[in-house]
């Protein structure tokens, strides 16, 4: 059973400006962080016995063996995670939950000194900490977390069995989806097409909605087909089903529910921002008045008429989905846009995207962004993100890049650890998640933007994209400081001093001021560049790449045969000729004297990152130095300070970052 986090070994915790006593009740209960790291073969099946464990359960229990297989990969990719539980407590290929036995004794908050809301024209109040706090099981766990004790009962197999091997876990998932076929009064038909009902029960029994987009997203599945070699080598087939139609009946039956909830969501339809083709409900975070000139957890705003919103923030939650909701509704915690939660990729909307959330440490961003939370943990690298949940998140980007012209790239979808600090003081308090584990390459795929080359050597760019099922770099600290996370892929390539595996790794004078190298720890982001990321190349040696990276050359492995990067063309900046070097900034502000009287100027602050002459840095968003004045509830008060000075987005390192356009030289890259 995992214990509680060492204190040398950060969680990555969701930042608060105070704790109160419901925030602090609200951290007792935690969805699972894996307990003992499995070993790579836990819980693996021989790659023919899962391909023939879906023949024969569909077999058995009479359901299609395309639906079972579609269920199975909506849950898990028909990946086996070692035997490990997902972050909702699921197990296994078709992800049976027993969130009771996951919960484990590891806090879902702890420690922190993030400011979420990062703007220091409001006095930062005194952070309470909910320190460790065992996990307390819930007494009465809804029904979508405990389905596998369901699926013992049916197939008489033991709970432990259905856990730990895969092959009896699809013969569980199987007996669970003819159960559902048969409350349904209809009978196993070998046509796909009459399982829908039964297919949008299997994941969303407590919400109508939900189930019938999981279910959409199944037969979707089916219609296209797939093939992939899951992480025990097996290779399924899904063969595709191009005419599969499912009738009006069918559906109207899968969505058949309490009509109280019905009502529900029906009351706040009105006041959500989602697209149609996903599952939304409003849990609305308060905005409240409560002594002391305080208030909470957001700002009231108007954009984007009086700001462009340019960004959309990826977070994990670092709790459950039934913890984060309750958090949302306390106004002294934080905030943020939505919450999406992984067993079936239901959204709730917490704050109206034209007003501010806390949620990135930088007040720039907030203002600039939409923030959207993913149930997970970054440090349980087999907790992992279902495919339910990437699928139904792509679709809210690609909804909000419509709404506010957000292009789909790395430097405007950014991960809650690509967010810079504000000033080097905030830089080793900002957070690191979605963290390594997060599959930047198929997220991004979902979006329809997979990165792919976009240009050659001589273009002087490239875009990092390893294979992420293949790419495991050793990290540590997921358990235990400095003992190794269990092997998993990863979106990110580690960066060195050298083109060499044994050169060392390269330093972030922000992370480590101490002049330290950067380390392999889980939440270290010193050296690391992740997928979709582009930066400039700064030279080349066999079968290693040096980029320009936070003011210095940083090397990685990028073999022809097995490329972890692909050339790219874009524009950079450099610069400006005759400049030793140059600062950059973690925050667009506008310049002294923009600032009208009443509104207190924010000094722009450089970052401890100088980039001499030479250099090149990967250009996103171009903008006005601006900031957007708060700091009370009264929103008559609130103003936004434009100036004339402008910036560009750079690629710094693992982070972003911004240069005075007056300070640089742009080009295309690989070009004088």
């Amino acid at each position: 059973m995992r214990g509680s986090a060492p204190k040398d070994v950060k969680r990555t915790p969701r930042p608060a400006l105070r704790r109160s006593a419901t925030a602090v009740a609200a951290a007792a209960l935690l969805l699972p962080l894996v307990s003992a790291a499995p070993s790579e073969s836990a819980g693996q099946p021989r790659p023919d016995a899962l391909e023939r464990a879906f023949t024969d359960a569909a077999a058995r229990f009479h359901v299609p063996r395309s639906v079972l297989l579609g269920v199975s990969y909506l849950e898990s990719r028909w990946d086996s995670h070692g035997g490990a539980p997902s972050v909702s407590g699921g197990y296994g290929p078709m992800h049976l939950t027993d969130a009771r036995t996951a919960l484990a004794r590891t806090p879902e908050f702890g420690d922190h000194s993030e400011d979420a809301r990062g703007d220091g024209s409001r006095t930062r109040r005194t952070v309470r900490a909910a320190g460790t706090q065992a996990a307390v099981v819930p007494r009465d766990l809804p029904a979508r977390l405990r389905t596998l004790l369901a699926a013992a009962k049916l197939t008489g197999l033991p709970a432990e069995k259905l856990r730990t091997d895969p092959v009896a876990n699809v013969l569980g998932g199987a007996a669970l989806l003819a159960a559902e076929q048969h409350k349904l009064g209809m009978d196993r038909s070998s046509d796909p097409a009459a399982w829908y009902a039964a297919v949008a029960r299997y994941a969303g029994e407590d919400n109508a909605a939900a189930g019938t987009a999981f279910a959409d997203d199944v037969y979707d599945v089916m219609r296209r087909g797939l093939v992939r070699t899951t992480d025990s080598g097996a290779r399924i087939t899904l063969a595709a089903m191009p005419s599969l139609t499912v009738g009006t009946q069918a559906k109207r039956i899968g969505m058949r529910t309490a009509s109280s909830q019905q009502a529900s969501e029906g009351e706040s339809k009105a006041r959500l921002e989602c697209p149609a083709s996903v599952a939304c409900e409003s849990v609305p975070a308060p905005y409240e008045e409560f002594g002391d000139g305080d208030y909470g957890n957001h700002d009231k705003a108007d954009r984007p008429k009086d700001q462009r919103v340019d960004a959309i923030v990826i977070h994990d939650t670092e709790g459950s989905w039934e913890t984060t909701l309750k958090l949302i509704k306390d106004p002294a915690y934080v905030s943020w846009h939505y919450t999406i939660r992984s067993s079936d990729g239901l959204i709730a909307q917490h704050v109206p995207t034209k007003d501010v959330a806390w949620h990135a440490g930088n007040w720039y961003i907030n203002s600039h962004s939409v923030g959207i939370e993913h149930e997970g943990f970054l440090a349980a690298p087999d907790a992992w993100y279902t495919e339910a949940m990437y699928r139904t998140s792509a679709r809210l980007v690609k909804y909000l890049s419509r709404k506010y012209d957000v292009p789909l790239d790395r430097r405007h979808i950014l991960g809650h650890d690509t967010v810079p600090g504000t000033t080097t003081s905030t830089i080793k308090g900002m957070h690191t998640d979605p963290g390594p584990y997060w599959d930047w390459q198929h997220y991004f795929s979902l979006l329809g933007k997979p990165f792919r080359s976009t240009g050659s050597a001589k273009d002087g760019l490239v875009t990092i994209r390893p294979d992420y099922d293949r790419n495991r770099p050793v990290y540590t600290g997921c358990e235990k400081a400095g003992e190794p996370c269990a092997p998993h892929g990863s979106a990110a390539v580690r960066l060195h001093t050298g083109p060499s595996g044994n050169a060392p790794l390269v330093k972030d004078i922000g992370l480590h001021p101490d002049g330290a190298d950067s380390t392999t720890g889980v939440n270290d982001t010193g050296a690391r560049a992740t997928t979709g990321q582009q930066f400039a190349v700064a030279g080349r040696s066999g079968d290693w790449t040096a980029i320009w990276y936070l003011g210095q050359k940083a090397w990685f492995h990028n073999p022809a045969e097995r490329p972890t990067a692909v050339p790219a063309e874009g524009r950079v900046a450099t610069p400006k000729t005759g400049s030793a070097e140059i600062p950059v900034y973690g925050r667009a502000y506008p310049e002294k004297d923009a600032y009208p009287a009443g509104v207190p100027v924010q000094a722009v602050s450089p970052l401890p990152y100088r980039l001499a002459a030479g250099q090149e840095y990967v250009i996103g968003e171009r903008m006005r130095g601006e900031y957007f004045y708060a700091p009370t509830f009264d929103v008559t008060k609130h103003a936004i300070v434009r100036g004339k000075d402008v910036y560009y987005e750079i690629q710094l390192g693992h982070r972003v970052g911004y240069v005075r356009a007056a300070d640089v030289d742009v080009r295309r890259a690989g070009r004088e």
